[in-house]
């Protein structure tokens, strides 16, 4: 990333000084930028002792409050970062890493320098990609083919190989539940005869109790995921209805 980042942005910093009322952190996606978290921003409350919530060297997530671009400065908040942001920061870094450890296997293949190798590679991404992991995901999706790159023919090979033994696909799923009901005094085997159109990879089935039925599908892209959810659910409450019982399905978003 170049540059500075947008208000309200969710970044991952490091401490480089504590002070009294006020922490200094290096913003780690914007190299040479660093911000400041008064200490109204580092946590609801009054705080007795600033170092009891931030130390010199520690990771920290914030949220980016304003940016003075002419002067340099940026305020920083800890206190307004959530916990789904923070799952989610945390998990964008940890992808990130895992795209840098591809770099880092290649260049070690290719007798190159990793800082060269990535820095090369980012160059002909960052007009599409702020990062490469998502560039990477694409590729193992075919929403972007990395072998068009201007780079050297060894170079994409190997980054095309490393890619997609560590980078699986992204899982869609959808969940809901089935309620079944029978009248006829064998009813439970009528409930079993529909449930018989609940099979194959990716979809899972558990009883919850009382004609309750929860189920997910699992597959690779949307439109899969969706074709597996009209085929099973169209398939058990008609086979249900014809058996002379009830059947209904509800998404768990619905």
């Amino acid at each position: 990333m170049y540059g500075f980042p947008e208000e309200s942005e969710i970044v991952i910093c490091t401490v480089s000084n504590v002070q009294y009322n006020s922490v200094f952190a290096n913003l780690d996606e914007y190299p040479g930028k660093s911000g400041i978290i008064h200490i109204s921003e580092i946590s609801p409350g009054r705080i007795r002792n600033i170092r009891d919530y931030v130390k010199e060297g520690k990771k920290v997530i914030c949220k980016v409050l304003r940016v003075n671009e002419e002067r340099g400065h940026i305020d920083l908040s800890l206190r307004r970062v959530n916990e789904s942001q923070k799952r989610n920061k945390n998990d964008e870094m940890k992808k990130e890493m895992m795209a840098e450890k591809i770099v880092e296997f290649a260049a070690k293949d290719l007798k190159l320098k990793f800082e060269d190798l990535y820095k090369t590679i980012f160059a002909e991404v960052s007009n599409e990609y702020d990062h490469l992991y998502p560039c990477f995901e694409d590729h193992v999706i075919e929403n972007f083919d990395i072998k068009k790159l201007k780079l050297d023919k060894n170079i994409l090979d190997k980054l095309d190989e490393l890619i997609k033994q560590r980078i699986k696909p992204p899982e869609v799923s959808i969940s809901g539940s089935f309620t079944l009901v029978s009248y006829d005094p064998d009813g439970v085997s009528k409930i079993k005869e529909a449930l018989k159109n609940v099979h194959g990879e990716g979809i899972e089935i558990k009883y919850y109790g009382a004609g309750k039925y929860g189920i997910t599908f699992k597959a690779e892209d949307y439109k899969e995921c969706e074709d597996m959810v009209e085929k099973t659910t169209t398939a058990v409450i008609e086979t249900m209805q014809k058996l002379g019982g009830e059947a209904s399905f509800s998404r768990d978003d619905d």
